[in-house]
């Protein structure tokens, strides 16, 4: 079973992925991992994925594009059982 992690901070799932059952499953084929670091597809200068609440407000809103283009090469690199 394969699963595609889009992160902000991939890094940080790296760890909880290496360890116990989950590196079990992975070690006898059952399970594939990868993480995608979102910010290879940000926008601008800075790699920019979130942006002010419209409205205000405490927070930040995640931007569609950088998700989108993420998306979108996973699907141009294989084909998924179900969309």
């Amino acid at each position: 079973m394969r699963f595609d992690i889009i992160s902000v901070l991939p890094e940080l799932l790296e760890g909880p992925f290496s360890h116990s059952i989950l590196k079990r499953a992975q070690q006898k084929g059952l399970l594939d991992v990868h993480l995608h670091g979102l910010r290879d597809f940000g926008l601008g200068k800075h790699k920019q994925v979130d942006d002010y609440a419209f409205g205000g407000g405490a927070g930040m809103v995640m931007k569609p594009e950088p998700i989108a283009a993420c998306i979108d090469q996973l699907l141009e690199q294989r084909q998924y059982d179900e969309i």
